[in-house]
C-alpha cells in the first residue's frame, strides 16, 4: 500500500473518530414511520366490522372480518406498535400495540371462546368487555391532543364507537349498536385519511394532506 493511501486512511479514521468517537458503532439510519401502516391496518379491519354492526351487509358474512383481524389489523398493527418502541414513540406503541392485540384477542374470542359462553351472559361479558376498551380509547384521546388534528377525530370516534357498541351489548338494544357501527365506519374513514396524509405527504415531501397542527 502506497505512503499516500496510508495517509488518506489515517484522515478519514481521525475524521470518524472525531465526530462519532472512537470505538463507538456506527450511527443508527432509523427506520420509516410506521404509523400509516398502523393507521391503515386499524382503518381497514374497523371498516370492514363496522358495515356488519350497523347491519349494512348480511351478518352470515361476518367471518371475513376473522382473518382481517388476525393478519391486518392484529400482526400488521401490532408490528405497528413494536416499530413505534424502536422510534421511541410512546404513544404510537402503546396505541399500536394495544388496538393490534385487541383484533387479534377478538380473533381468538370469535374462534375459541365465543361458544363457551351461556347465552344469557354473552351480552354482559362482550359489553364489558368493549367499554373497558372504550375507557382506555378515551385516555389514550386525551394524549392524542400533542399528536395532531386528525389523529384527534379518530380517537374520539373511536371512544363514541366502543362505549355504544358496548352499551348496545349490555342493554340488548340493537338500536344503539347499530349507531355504533355507523360511528365505527365513521372513525375507519379518518383513520384511513390519517394514513393517507402520512403516505402522501412523505412521499411528496410536502403537505398534501393537512393533518392539523399538534395542540
Amino acid at each position: 500500500m502506497s505512503e499516500r493511501s496510508l495517509q488518506e486512511d489515517d484522515i478519514r479514521r481521525i475524521v470518524r473518530d472525531e465526530t462519532q468517537g472512537a470505538g463507538e458503532a456506527p450511527a443508527d439510519p432509523g427506520i420509516a414511520d410506521p404509523a400509516p401502516l398502523g393507521l391503515a391496518a386499524f382503518a381497514l379491519t374497523t371498516f370492514v366490522l363496522s358495515l356488519f354492526n350497523a347491519g349494512l351487509v348480511n351478518a352470515a358474512g361476518e367471518p371475513v372480518v376473522f382473518s382481517l383481524a388476525l393478519f391486518y389489523g392484529g400482526l400488521a398493527q401490532f408490528a405497528a406498535g413494536m416499530w413505534e418502541f424502536r422510534n421511541r414513540n410512546t404513544f404510537g406503541a402503546t396505541a399500536f400495540t394495544s388496538y393490534g392485540a385487541f383484533w387479534l384477542a377478538f380473533w381468538g374470542f370469535e374462534q375459541f371462546y365465543a361458544g363457551k359462553i351461556p347465552e344469557a351472559q354473552l351480552g354482559a361479558a362482550v359489553g364489558w368487555f368493549l367499554i373497558a376498551w372504550g375507557i382506555f380509547t378515551a385516555y389514550m384521546w386525551v394524549g392524542s391532543f400533542k399528536v395532531n388534528t386528525a389523529v384527534m377525530v379518530v380517537f374520539l370516534l373511536l371512544t363514541l364507537t366502543y362505549f355504544l357498541l358496548g352499551i348496545g351489548e349490555l342493554s340488548g338494544a340493537s338500536g344503539i349498536a347499530t349507531i355504533g357501527g355507523y360511528v365505527g365506519i365513521a372513525t375507519a374513514i379518518a383513520a384511513w385519511y390519517a394514513s393517507a396524509a402520512g403516505v402522501i405527504n412523505s412521499n411528496f415531501g410536502r403537505t398534501v394532506l393537512p393533518v392539523g397542527a399538534a395542540g
